[in-house]
């Protein structure tokens, strides 16, 4: 089975991926933005099928939906979540898993019980401000200084 790779930037050019105002409600969640944590409050993973988990995840669809306007979905590498905030690294493919695009990592912010998209990451290779560069999660913790530490991380 042969797969195709397409760049996002091939499908819709979007310069430096900095974008706000998606959000989609977080119904269902009893958790109201965490994840399900033991009970020495280790994990930041937000658990497979967990509402949390499913709230981010279609946040960020709807987000990447305003600019190719095609059905996607996200093959996890990493999602933390902490105090309302969550970084989230995917590897976004079509449905049918046969075309394969570029990597996609966000942070979101829950707001009035709404997973928001708080920045795209840039992922240019060479971009000074994307997140190629080694001080990209200093940086984005100066831009969104409430943002949990533990969850900036590259995987």
């Amino acid at each position: 089975m042969k797969h195709h790779y397409f760049s996002l930037v091939t499908v819709a050019t979007i310069g430096l991926f900095t974008l706000t105002g998606v959000s989609v409600p977080c119904m269902g969640s009893e958790t109201n933005g965490k994840t399900a944590q033991s009970s020495t409050n280790s994990s930041l993973t937000a658990l497979p099928g967990s509402p949390v988990r499913r709230a981010i995840l279609d946040a960020l669809r709807q987000e990447m939906k305003r600019f190719g306007g095609f059905k996607m979905v996200f093959v996890v590498r990493s999602l933390k979540v902490k105090d309302g905030w969550a970084w989230v690294h995917t590897l976004p493919q079509s449905p049918d898993g046969k075309n394969h695009y570029e990597d996609v990592s966000a942070l979101l912010h829950l707001k009035g019980g709404s997973w928001e998209v708080a920045e795209l990451a840039c992922t240019e290779e060479e971009n000074p401000k994307c997140l190629s560069n080694p001080a990209y999660f200093s940086e984005l913790k100066k831009r969104f200084p409430k943002v949990p530490k533990e969850i900036l991380s590259e995987e």
